[in-house]
């Protein structure tokens, strides 16, 4: 048998492949670079090291306690499965009440009791984060109620109009076309 029986000129892709497999190597590891400074800016905002969140609403005062509130993103609520649409809001509370605040809620709507709160915030009390279930339904002055239960036993409430504590969700409210 002859050599050049065996041997077969390297087809077109095979020619391509070599010929350009190190600038695909390239391209693919510089791709990711480009989602990096939005990795580390979601990361430091999750940290806290730049504050409780995009927008902070600021000071409320629930009774004896304040604390500080702020939304975790800047943009329209998330759709969460069959859970809905959700908004993640961040509260951190005032250095005096830290040792006397048991629990705080948060709830679209003056609650009815305690059992009908709302969302618990969870975390330490220096930055404490809930995940806030926005009906489509929701009218546009609808007010945020926080809720803040004491060791004690007392309970305090306050409430901030919607629109103030975020406008993002106002606005998809309008385009979802909510109820006025």
């Amino acid at each position: 048998m002859s050599r050049g029986a065996i041997d077969k000129p390297p087809s077109t892709l095979s020619r391509l492949w070599h010929k350009w497999r190190w600038h695909l190597n390239v391209l693919l590891l510089l791709i990711p670079l480009g989602f990096m400074p939005r990795y580390f800016a979601d990361a430091a905002l999750l940290r806290g090291d730049i504050g409780l969140g995009e927008r902070e609403v600021g000071e409320v005062q629930v009774g004896p306690w304040s604390l500080r509130l702020a939304e975790l993103h800047n943009e329209a609520p998330e759709l969460d499965g069959p859970a809905g649409y959700m908004k993640s809001f961040n509260a951190a509370l005032c250095d005096s009440c830290r040792e006397q605040v048991k629990a705080t809620y948060l709830r679209i709507g003056k609650p009815r009791s305690l059992r009908a709160a709302g969302v618990i915030f969870f975390g330490t009390p220096y930055r404490m984060g809930a995940m806030l279930p926005i009906p489509l339904k929701t009218r546009t002055d609808a007010e945020l109620w926080i809720t803040m239960e004491g060791w004690d036993g007392s309970m305090h409430q306050a409430s901030v109009p919607l629109a103030q504590a975020s406008p993002a969700t106002i606005a998809w409210l309008n385009a979802q076309g909510g109820k006025p």
